[in-house]
C-alpha cells in the first residue's frame, strides 16, 4: 500500500473513532452515561438548587449564621453541585411555617428547632431539648450513638421531612426580667416568650408563657407585651440588645440544658440526591452541628463580661428553691409527654435510658472533674 493511501485510511478510522467516543459520551439530563461498549462516561452533572428557609433573623449571630454555615458548607463539600440559598425569617414565609414550607417543597431544607413543631406531634419536643435533661455532648452522644437519630427520623417521615442535627447553643440562660425572682409566687402572672415544654413547666408555676420568634422579642419586651424572655445566652443576648429593656439577668437554664437546632431536609429533594451527596448534606450537618457548639463556648463570657461591666446587668441566679420546684414540675410534665402516645412512650424510653447511664458516668468524669478545677 502506497504511503499517501495508508494515511488516507489511517485518518478515517481515527475520525470515526473519535465520534463513536463522543456519542458514547453525550448524557442526558445531565446524568452520567455509558459508552456504546457499556464503559462508564465521565461524571458531569447540573448544579442543584435548593432554598433554606429558616426561623432566625438573617445572619443573626449563633442561629442565623449557622444556616449559612450549613450552606456553605454543603456547596464547598460538593465542589459547587449543590448551592443552597438561605432566607431569614419572613423573606420567604414567617418563622413558624418553614416546617410546612419543605413539607410542601416550597423550600428543600429548614433550619430550626423541633420544639416549635410541637403542634404537629408533641414527641418532637424530645429531638431539640427537655428541661433538666441532656447537655450538648450527652445530647450529640443519644442522637448519633444511643438510637435517637433513627427516632427522630421515624417521627418527621410522616410529614415528608429527613431531620439532622446542625447545631446546639449548650447551657441556656434563664432569661430576661424585669422584677426579682426570690420565690415561686414571682413567677405567678408572669407573662413570658418561653417555647416548648419549658413554657408547660412556668404554666404549671403560674405563669403565662408565650411563644414568639426571635425577631419580635425586644420590642414585646420594650412594649410591656410580656414580663420576661429567655432566648439563648450572652452571645446572642448582647446582639439582641436586650439589657436596654430588662433589669435582671437569670441563671441557670434550667429549661434549655443543650438545645439541639435541626437542618430538615424535603423527602423527595433527599431521594432524588445520588448516595455521595446525601452523605454530603449529611456530614456537612454533622460539622455545623460541632461547629455552632464551639462557637458559642468561644463567645459567650466575653459577651457576658460586657453585659455586666459595660452595660451593669445585674446577673442573678435562680434560687435553690425555685429550681427545685421547677425540676419537679419538669418531671411531671415530661412523664405526661411520654404517656401521651406509643410514640412518646418509645422516645421517652430511649431519652431516659441514655440520661440515667450519662449521668453515672458524668458523676465521675465531667462534673467531678469541673468541682476539682474549682
Amino acid at each position: 500500500m502506497k504511503r499517501r493511501e495508508f494515511i488516507k485510511k489511517a485518518g478515517a478510522g481515527s475520525l470515526l473513532l473519535g465520534g463513536a467516543l463522543a456519542a458514547g459520551c453525550r448524557q442526558e439530563g445531565g446524568q452520567a452515561g455509558k459508552t456504546v461498549s457499556g464503559a462508564p462516561a465521565v461524571h458531569t452533572q447540573k448544579t442543584i438548587h435548593w432554598k433554606m428557609v429558616t426561623t432566625w433573623p438573617k445572619n443573626f449571630p449563633g442561629l442565623g449564621t449557622g444556616a449559612n454555615f450549613l450552606a456553605r458548607t454543603i456547596e464547598e463539600m460538593s465542589g459547587g453541585r449543590i448551592k443552597v440559598k438561605v432566607y431569614g425569617a419572613k423573606e420567604l414565609v414567617p418563622a413558624f411555617e418553614i416546617f410546612d414550607a419543605v413539607a410542601e417543597g416550597t423550600a428543600e431544607l429548614g433550619h430550626g428547632s423541633a420544639y416549635y413543631w410541637k403542634g404537629k406531634n408533641q414527641a418532637l419536643q424530645f429531638f431539640s431539648t427537655v428541661p433538666f435533661g441532656l447537655t450538648a455532648d450527652e445530647m450529640n452522644g443519644w442522637l448519633y450513638h444511643g438510637g435517637g437519630m433513627a427516632l427522630w427520623r421515624e417521627a418527621y417521615a410522616p410529614f415528608g421531612l429527613v431531620p439532622m442535627a446542625a447545631g446546639n447553643t449548650g447551657v441556656q440562660m434563664a432569661g430576661w426580667f424585669n422584677k426579682e425572682i426570690n420565690s415561686l409566687d414571682d413567677l405567678k402572672g408572669l407573662k413570658m416568650r418561653i417555647p416548648g415544654l419549658g413554657g408547660e413547666v412556668l404554666k404549671r408555676a403560674g405563669g403565662v408563657p408565650v411563644n414568639l420568634p426571635g425577631g419580635e422579642l425586644f420590642t414585646a419586651m420594650q412594649s410591656g407585651t410580656i414580663d420576661a424572655t429567655e432566648w439563648v445566652g450572652p452571645y446572642n443576648d448582647l446582639a439582641f440588645g436586650f439589657y436596654k429593656v430588662a433589669k435582671y439577668y437569670y441563671y441557670p437554664g434550667w429549661h434549655e440544658p443543650g438545645t439541639t437546632l435541626e437542618c430538615f431536609v424535603n423527602r423527595k429533594a433527599w431521594e432524588a440526591l445520588p448516595k455521595d451527596l446525601q452523605s454530603i448534606v449529611w456530614n456537612a450537618a454533622r460539622v455545623a452541628n460541632q461547629d455552632m457548639f464551639t462557637e458559642y463556648m468561644a463567645h459567650n463570657n466575653d459577651a457576658l463580661e460586657k453585659l455586666v461591666n459595660e452595660h451593669k446587668v445585674d446577673v442573678r441566679r435562680l434560687p435553690d428553691d425555685v429550681l427545685a420546684k421547677l425540676r419537679k414540675l419538669s418531671e411531671e410534665v415530661v412523664q405526661e409527654l411520654a404517656g401521651s402516645s406509643p410514640q412518646a412512650r418509645k422516645i421517652y424510653e430511649s431519652f431516659d435510658r441514655f440520661r440515667r447511664g450519662v449521668v453515672a458516668w458524668q458523676q465521675i468524669s465531667e462534673r467531678a472533674y469541673l468541682d476539682a478545677r474549682g
